[in-house]
């Protein structure tokens, strides 16, 4: 699904990752954890498109195995929701809107975008699904955080997409929300499709996740299955605190082991 060979990507004037591989397959549920300025957000934009690499002979970024990448054929198979869309979304769209948005690729919805029938049912369908039946005409910026972030999600499974990429899913969300946000990315595993998470929250990674990705300054620390890769020592390590993790029916809970 995702195959990244010895690229370099900069934000603004700064390397952010410098020759960064990583290979992800198809049906692969994966978190990327790692404390802020990691480079975890600048890793989900490379792979969607917002940002592009140092052009260099012998690196390559391809998704689905092509190097060219139609981004319309990009958003039906893999939906995307991030803190950035979130925060620069349009303030005045109902909230339906934001989930039909979802078929043009837009930022709002606009006049000469007019859905079908059968996208407009299926957003409806979305928004239910949502639990946000009731919010069909509120104008986004009066929604909560918490309600926001589900409505991107549903905007992001307009399409149907095969794969999810979130950036940290249950950030600034409450109890509540969170446990909420956490069962959708749940449900979207357990109907067969592809993970992959950014967050700094070892809660935010579900049980269906199988796959972690410790990501320090830009460079891999540690990659491999779960339960290998969430130790005590490793975590300690990567947030440069002594920590302690515990797990309890395939979730994980860190604390601080001095506190």
């Amino acid at each position: 699904m995702i195959d990244i060979q010895n690229v370099t990507v900069y934000q603004q004037q700064t390397p952010v990752l410098q020759n960064f591989s990583l290979r992800i397959k198809e049906g692969e549920r994966v978190a990327i954890l790692g404390p802020n300025g990691a480079g975890k957000s600048t890793l989900l934009k490379l792979i969607s498109r917002d940002l592009y690499p140092v052009v260099t002979p012998n690196s390559h970024v391809r998704l689905y195995g092509s190097e060219a990448v139609n981004l319309w054929d990009l958003r039906r198979r893999i939906g995307v929701v991030s803190s950035d869309l979130q925060e620069d979304y349009t303030p005045y769209t109902p909230a339906l809107s934001v989930i039909l948005s979802g078929y043009f690729g837009s930022i709002g919805q606009h006049g000469h975008l007019q859905p079908t029938t059968a996208q407009q049912q299926l957003a409806e369908q979305l928004l239910s699904d949502m639990g946000l039946a009731d919010y069909r005409h509120q104008m986004y910026q009066r929604l909560s955080t918490g309600q926001k972030r589900r409505l991107l999600l549903a905007r992001a499974l307009i399409h149907q997409p095969q794969a999810l990429i979130l950036d940290e899913p249950a950030n600034g969300l409450d109890m509540g929300a969170s446990i909420t946000m956490l069962e959708l990315m749940r449900s979207f595993c357990r109907q067969g499709g592809s993970m992959l998470i950014a967050t700094h929250h070892v809660a935010d990674i579900i049980p269906e996740i199988d796959r972690v990705i410790l990501l320090r300054q830009g460079k891999v620390m540690a990659d491999g299955a779960k339960q290998d890769i969430l130790t005590s020592t490793n975590l300690s390590q990567l947030y440069g605190v002594p920590l302690e993790i515990s797990q309890k029916n395939h979730w994980y809970h860190l604390w601080h082991s001095q506190a």
